[in-house]
């Protein structure tokens, strides 16, 4: 099973152990099928990628790969590849400036649509797509429509990034339609500027996890490692985990995305959820 993940938080220096808070729910599984993966995060003002075509693991532990990730802001995907070659061009997250988007599920009849998803793109973009899979076109037209509301800035609201999603899935569900396809399919995306991380779900299983406050922070971090810390203000610390794909619903402190909505997270501002 893929997982699509991400977490958005105020404290960079605690990141590395922020997933061992729900690490068995962050394992995902291949089931006989080869996995890739593909994580980015923002670090001294840079967007960074890491990015693994093939993994020869049966399982991907993603709280593994995060061991010695400092950040506050990070979109990952382990992929099931269902559309392109397994290469380094593929993976997801897919990057443009300061944008990193990941997207789950396979846009129904692709092949008989990706020319016109194409036509739908600026030259100016399309330049920057590298791969032949749906998610890089999809998210290419998602930055053409930010760039038509004047919004494909660093400073873009995440109303507007919102808007643009619910735009990019309406084009998409209606060329496929077009195309032949009997149904929209499903689609989960996670979105980011590296001030907030938008995401959508549509038959994927999206859920956000808070980790808020004292008892949380100091739950989640070694004894020892706390002890040499020494972190002041535990109580202001807030990180948001979130995810999809899971294999079983998330239980516990999970709370689960209403299907055919959108999600926004920041690093101190409430969560808000709206529907399609």
């Amino acid at each position: 099973m893929a997982r699509l993940f991400g977490f958005i938080g105020n404290r960079s220096d605690i990141s590395p152990h922020v997933l061992r808070v729900e690490a068995q729910a962050m394992v995902a599984r291949g089931r006989g099928k080869t996995l890739g993966w593909g994580f980015g995060f923002y670090q001294g003002g840079e967007v960074l990628l890491r990015r693994r075509p093939i993994d020869a693991h049966p399982t991907v532990d993603v709280s593994g790969l995060m061991r010695d990730v400092r950040t506050d802001v990070l979109v990952g995907h382990v992929r099931l590849p269902s559309v392109g070659e397994p290469g380094t061009r593929n993976p997801p997250p897919f990057r443009y400036r300061q944008w990193l988007f990941a997207h789950t599920g396979t846009i129904a009849q692709f092949e008989n649509l990706r020319d016109r998803l194409v036509t739908s793109i600026p030259d100016f973009l399309m330049r920057n797509v590298r791969g032949d899979t749906d998610s890089e076109l999809v998210f290419h037209l998602f930055l053409s429509f930010l760039h038509d509301a004047g919004k494909l800035t660093d400073q873009t609201p995440a109303a507007e990034v919102v808007r643009a999603l619910r735009t990019t899935v309406a084009l998409v569900d209606r060329l496929s339609s077009e195309e032949g396809a009997e149904d929209s399919g499903r689609i989960g995306i996670l979105v980011s500027n590296g001030e907030y991380i938008v995401g959508l779900t549509r038959g994927t299983g999206m859920a956000y996890r808070p980790i808020h406050g004292q008892d949380d922070i100091e739950a989640l971090l070694p004894d020892d490692a706390f002890r040499r810390s020494r972190l002041p203000d535990l109580a202001r610390v807030r990180f948001d985990l979130i995810g999809a794909d899971f294999d079983e619903p998330p239980a516990g402190q999970w709370v689960v995305v209403p299907d055919g909505s959108t999600v926004a997270l920041g690093r101190q501002s409430k969560v808000e959820v709206e529907s399609l």
